[in-house]
């Protein structure tokens, strides 16, 4: 214990001697507290407190004893837990066909893990009234169904369940290709079938990281607001119900009420899923893989588990070609007679949400990158008092659902000292803060793989803190930094809880609009709108990784 307490202190005076190192600790701090812990700070300040700054659980307790409300609680706890289990299981169906299956297309799996990071958070909401709703193609035009119902709860599970599996599908795929080949031909050559060796080998070493995307699943589904708002219907989230309540019903203390159960069950699962299930993996105790897997090619496994991942992949393809298709029709349901009119629209009345969100993703994109670098730095790096708690805090914005974030913006920034809402800065501090934690998580990944003797050694050449980092430490993790960019392009541009917040005359966003288009019936322009966001970014990202192959980066690793 002494011995701890004495290193800590020689860092610390190590740090204290380097006055950029020093600056650059306090003002990640102070940003920190800025914009994660204050805005967190304001919602629970407004549900905790009267408007005399008395303390109170009045609001709270209120909201939890509307029966309403507590209706609403039992639908985001049940919808988080069913598209949990459905999106792990078919994730894990992807990720062991990936690594274990022998088969061709395997690089569909990765589109379609992309498609929803690139899309509107909503898209397959859209895509499901275009084709299930009551003027569907599906149930009005091939069935003739006048009063079909998408809407709910069976709605909103299948568009989860769709657009969430990939989480569970990378989280589990990479694992699976860790287990070393050699332990399940020593089982196969002791007789073991197949089945057993899934359930004595290959089960019980990737169990953790089936707990793992679970927890990641059930956190993105209880905090989800756009696909709440398009398909939810009557079936309300708590996401949703905290958005309506505060600016549908102006019942500010009601909806901060209802952010802090939100915030305390995303905060919960977070901590559960990073300090409890993260860290147990019993994969890597075995090492890298003594040699490549002989790949199952017996039929009867790899026909049934084929036809799933081809059936899926080419519904969810359907999906998404929907969108670019549903913006060239006259009108959706009626007459699908082509048209460029939508494009018209958007072009003549619309640019200003599109050129509002490219302009303000690509200023967040450098920030949100170089942020990123800096927290991993000082995170794998450096030993100084705090450590832990930038590490949890700049990890903590990930948790946050969206919701609670864009209303805890609103309640800080909306008074003296710092005056931001309705302007462009404070949208992009919240592009910022909501894309940084994977940025940081990557840098830490790539820091841990570089032995730091590399970078004392330029210290002992008499390099400062800061020439440290841009000559050497940045060179090293080039290709964590670039993803870290790409990543935060890629969020900001299609980022809607948090922003919607946010959005003012002066600003609006893309997801908002298409949003709105949606809410009135006017798919086409919603189409329109979806389909142009998704080549922007296509395009931004192609030309991000044309240029870095240029200058000799890997951007293989940009996909990851």
């Amino acid at each position: 214990m002494k011995d701890r307490f004495r290193n800590s202190v020689y860092e610390m005076k190590k740090i204290l001697r380097d006055p950029i190192l020093t600056a650059t600790i306090v003002l990640t701090m102070i940003s920190l507290v800025l914009f994660i812990l204050w805005p967190i700070y304001d919602v629970l300040k407004e549900s905790f407190l009267e408007n005399d700054g008395s303390f109170t659980l009045r609001y709270l307790i209120g909201a939890i004893k509307d029966a309403e409300n507590q209706k609403v609680l039992i639908n985001t706890l049940m919808l988080g837990t069913v598209v949990g289990i459905l999106s792990t299981i078919v994730g894990f169906i992807f990720a062991y066909a990936d690594a274990f299956i022998k088969f061709k297309f395997k690089g569909l799996f990765n589109i379609i893990a992309i498609l929803p990071i690139i899309s509107p958070p909503f898209a397959l909401s859209m895509s499901f009234i275009m084709l299930f709703g009551q003027r569907g193609f599906i149930t009005y035009k091939l069935l003739g169904l006048q009063n079909a119902n998408i809407y709910g709860f069976a709605g909103l599970v299948l568009v989860q369940t769709l657009t969430f599996f990939p989480i569970a599908y990378l989280v589990l795929v990479g694992l699976l290709k860790q287990i070393d080949p050699s332990f399940e031909e020593a089982a196969r050559n002791l007789g073991a079938s197949r089945k057993d060796v899934f359930k004595t080998i290959v089960f019980p070493l990737v169990r953790p990281g089936i707990a793992n995307a679970f927890l990641l699943v059930f956190i993105q589904s209880v905090a989800d607001f756009g696909n709440g708002m398009v398909i939810g219907g009557n079936f309300t989230t708590l996401a949703v119900k905290t958005y309506l309540q505060a600016m549908g019903n102006y019942d500010i203390k009601g909806g901060t009420a209802l952010a802090t159960v939100l915030l305390t069950i995303s905060i919960v699962m977070f901590v559960l899923q990073k300090y409890w299930v993260g860290n147990k993996s019993y994969v890597t105790v075995t090492g890298k893989p003594s040699r490549e897997r002989n790949l199952i090619e017996d039929k009867v496994i790899k026909i049934p588990i084929q036809t799933i991942c081809f059936l899926i992949s080419a519904f969810i393809i359907l999906l998404y070609i929907l969108i670019p298709y549903g913006s060239v029709v006259n009108l959706w349901g009626i007459d699908y007679g082509f048209t460029l009119k939508h494009y018209s629209y958007v072009t003549s009345l619309g640019m200003k949400p599109i050129l509002d969100t490219t302009y303000l993703s690509l200023i967040s994109m450098p920030i949100t990158g170089l942020l990123g670098m800096i927290i991993a730095f000082l995170i794998v790096r450096k030993r100084f008092i705090g450590r832990g708690a930038v590490e949890f805090v700049s990890m903590l914005s990930m948790a946050i659902p969206g919701t609670v974030i864009g209303m805890g913006y609103v309640l800080a920034y909306n008074t003296k000292p710092l005056v931001l809402t309705g302007t462009a800065t404070i949208i992009v501090i919240a592009f910022v803060f909501r894309s940084m934690p994977v940025g940081i998580r990557s840098g830490v990944a790539s820091l841990q793989q570089i032995d730091p003797a590399i970078e004392e050694a330029a210290q002992d050449l008499g390099a400062n803190s800061y020439k440290v980092f841009t000559s050497v430490t940045i060179p090293l993790i080039k290709s964590a930094f670039f993803s870290g960019l790409v990543y935060s392009f890629v969020r900001s541009m299609t980022a809607v809880s948090a922003v919607i917040f946010l959005i003012s005359a002066k600003y609006n966003l893309l997801t908002t609009s298409i949003m709105s288009q949606v809410d009135v019936g006017r798919y086409g322009i919603a189409a329109a709108y979806s389909t142009i966001l998704i080549v922007i970014v296509v395009v931004v990202v192609g030309v991000m990784k044309l240029l870095l192959s240029k200058i000799g980066i890997n951007t293989s690793e940009l996909n990851s």
